[in-house]
């Protein structure tokens, strides 16, 4: 009995955590309103009341299918851009990590924004439950544009809000055409178009500081170009 029972929970986690990994393909695919108990049983070639076990509702799968979504999210977005520094590097290493996620979703689609459209107008857990996590992401956000204002790498009168509101616009819009339109190109007008937003926030004294330096460099530059008159001169022996 000692044996036995360590083994049969083990072989029951890994039976949920293959249910989720398909419920999340099928959501991603279908919308979280596409994902039925049945199509999820034939999917994983189990009995309806098989699925049933492991999750008490179809409301309580969607939601842990939004919190399966989610963690993966944080593990390739949010944490990998945590080891960077804090300030601008960081808030850019989120948007680029942010942006490739979304580039690798365009087959299948972003619940976060998939989500919103189907939720926006329906209360319930599963609104709540999104809602938490798209708030939680946005103050993270939120959080890294104040540190960025800190360290003086945007401007002091930046409203954190607003650059946390247009970036999350250009995510939007880069879905939209890469996934809608299938525009080509809607990635790079998508980071392009951070780079330019990120400059308008920039501080003055973050601009004079790498316009010195680049000065400071071109004139190292041509210094280390120019040979002194003794080595002219040996040269020339």
């Amino acid at each position: 009995m000692t044996d036995t029972t360590p083994k049969f929970m083990r072989k029951g986690e890994l039976t949920r955590a293959a249910i989720l990994d398909v419920a999340l393909s099928l959501a991603s695919r279908d919308g979280l309103e596409g994902l039925t108990i049945g199509l999820l049983a034939d999917k994983m070639n189990m009995s309806k009341s098989g699925v049933f076990a492991h999750f008490g509702s179809r409301e309580d799968l969607q939601i842990e299918v939004l919190k399966l979504y989610h963690h993966q999210f944080e593990q390739e977005v949010f944490y990998p851009s945590m080891k960077e520094p804090r300030g601008l590097p960081r808030l850019q290493s989120m948007f680029a990590r942010w942006v490739k996620r979304v580039s690798m979703e365009i087959a299948s689609g972003c619940i976060y924004i998939s989500g919103a459209v189907e939720y926006d107008d329906r209360p319930g857990a599963i609104r709540e439950e999104l809602v938490a996590m798209v708030r939680a992401w946005q103050d993270a956000l939120h959080r890294c544009v104040v540190q960025s204002i800190e360290v003086g790498h945007l401007d002091s009168n930046t409203d954190p809000q607003q650059l946390v509101y247009e970036m999350y616009g250009l995510i939007l819009a880069l879905h939209h055409d890469a996934r809608f339109i299938k525009r080509p190109g809607a990635v790079n007008r998508a980071e392009v178009g951070f780079e330019r937003l990120i400059k308008s926030y920039q501080s003055t004294h973050s601009n004079d500081s790498n316009a010195q330096t680049s000065m400071q460099t071109a004139s190292d530059d041509k210094s280390a170009a120019k040979p002194s008159s003794k080595s002219a001169v040996k040269k020339t022996a």
